[in-house]
């Protein structure tokens, strides 16, 4: 995709999201009596306004970072006699901490709405069993074998790969040991694996699988190359169409699986191919490029895609999902708890330094992901969009100054105490909130940066 493609596919979907929380506060402060002046959804000048009968200003602006509701306040300016009683200053505690705390909470209601309309597609999936092993893993010397479908890891039932992988990212930064619940091919029988970790996925970018040395099963393809991309590397490889690999750097070779992992693997390095071609056996150098993902993690690319071939998945390595109206709700909520969950833990674990500050991501991988999941398809581009809800809901809702959550713990101990912070206190805090929050945008947009380089 183009980066003009990347941008537009980031404020197609950060700014719905945006406009969403803005107008959770628009709508409960209208609902508690509060005069609003401005629904402004970005920063900076407007590139579109409009004046209603009641005088809310409505405005769309230059800088799709964001959004703000402005209110009347009497701390803000004077307010004539007659509109007091509409000034948010003037409202019950309880109102304002309604009010503040409606952004947030739409934005985790919308996740599970979205992933409500996700789990009522009707969908095939794989089902959760290990393919290949790598020797010497952790995976490998706790008796993790080929085959294995996986029940449960910890306290977490497994029903797919992706159930899997939130499953792993909750044992993310740990040391120890994460305990597998697996049933053998043809058995109903459940062993218990204890598999070892130090430091689990500490560092940003690792494959939660990879890491532990297995990887999910998929058909086996033969490894024959089908198209080769003018200008690859595999063009400049001299690799052709119609090739078919039988080792590389010594390994042989017999799925296609094997072929791209290989690549992935190794980035500007140069290996020896050793391909069938018309029959006879040729001897090529080829070195893959080095690419980035969104995220920044390096990864060799080599331009060319497998030969079609007819694979059928058997029945056994698959099912089907098609869930009712309810069933659906019960999903869409459990997955939207998991994931606060998950983001609240992961948070705490970056702050006692369990997990590295790399993780953080800002504006640009967000869009760099948004414009990957809008090119997979409008399933994908909704999942994360449902995914980000929810990122931006528990953002909000943390107790920091400038955030929702701080102005509701200001909130929380007024109504304790029967009187509002110190104006010098919370002005305070206001300074403390935007010194943490815009050193963390910085961090993170500079982790933007460097993933690109």
């Amino acid at each position: 995709m183009s980066f003009f493609e990347i941008v537009l596919a980031g404020i197609l979907i950060l700014g719905p999201l945006i406009a969403i929380h803005e107008f959770g506060h628009f709508w409960v402060a209208r609902r508690c009596g509060v005069k609003v002046l401005t629904f402004s959804i970005g920063f900076g000048p407007a590139i579109w306004r409009r004046v209603a009968r009641d005088g809310t200003e409505y405005r769309i602006a230059a800088i799709p970072l964001g959004g703000y509701v402005r209110m009347l306040d009497e701390r803000e300016g004077d307010v004539a006699e007659s509109l007091r009683p509409f000034a948010f200053n003037r409202q019950p505690v309880s109102a304002r901490m309604a009010i503040v705390a409606a952004g947030p909470l739409i934005n985790l209601l919308f996740a599970v709405l979205l992933y409500w309309i996700l789990f009522l597609q009707p969908g095939e999936s794989l089902k959760p069993i290990v393919g290949r092993v790598l020797a010497e893993s952790p995976a490998a010397e706790a008796g993790i074998n080929p085959g294995d479908e996986i029940v449960r890891i910890g306290d977490r039932p497994v029903r797919d790969w992706e159930t899997a992988s939130y499953a792993l990212l909750d044992h993310i930064g740990e040391t120890g040991n994460i305990r597998f619940e697996l049933r053998s091919t043809n058995s109903q029988q459940v062993r218990v694996h204890e598999v070892a970790i130090e430091r689990y996925l500490a560092e940003a970018s690792q494959d939660p699988f990879r890491e532990l040395g297995f990887s999910p099963w998929s058909p086996q393809l033969p490894a024959v190359i089908g198209m080769v991309e003018a200008g690859s590397a595999a063009e400049r490889s001299q690799l052709k169409s119609g090739d078919r690999v039988l080792a590389i750097h010594g390994q042989t070779i017999e799925d296609w699986g094997q072929v791209v992992e290989i690549i992935v693997l190794n980035p500007e390095r140069r290996m020896q191919w050793a391909v069938e071609r018309e029959g006879r056996m040729t001897l090529l150098s080829v070195t893959p490029d080095v690419e980035r993902d969104a995220t920044g993690r390096r990864y060799g690319r080599l331009g060319v895609s497998v030969a079609e071939s007819d694979y059928v998945i058997p029945d056994a390595y698959k099912q089907n999902r098609q869930l009712g109206p309810i069933d659906a709700l019960v999903a869409s909520v459990q997955k939207t708890g998991q994931i606060i969950s998950l983001s609240l833990s992961s948070l705490w674990k970056m702050l006692k330094g369990l997990v590295g500050l790399d993780n953080l991501s800002g504006p640009i991988t967000i869009a760099k992901v948004a414009g990957q999941s809008a090119s997979i398809g409008w399933q994908a581009a909704l999942g994360f969009m449902a995914l980000l809800s929810v990122s931006l809901g528990v953002l909000n809702l943390l107790p920091i100054p400038v955030l929702d959550g701080g102005h509701l713990l200001y909130y929380a101990i007024e109504a304790i105490t029967r009187k509002p912070l110190p104006e010098y206190v919370q002005m305070l805090g206001l300074r403390v909130g935007v010194a943490l929050m815009g050193s963390v945008m910085l961090l993170a947009i500079l982790n933007d940066i460097r993933r690109l380089f």
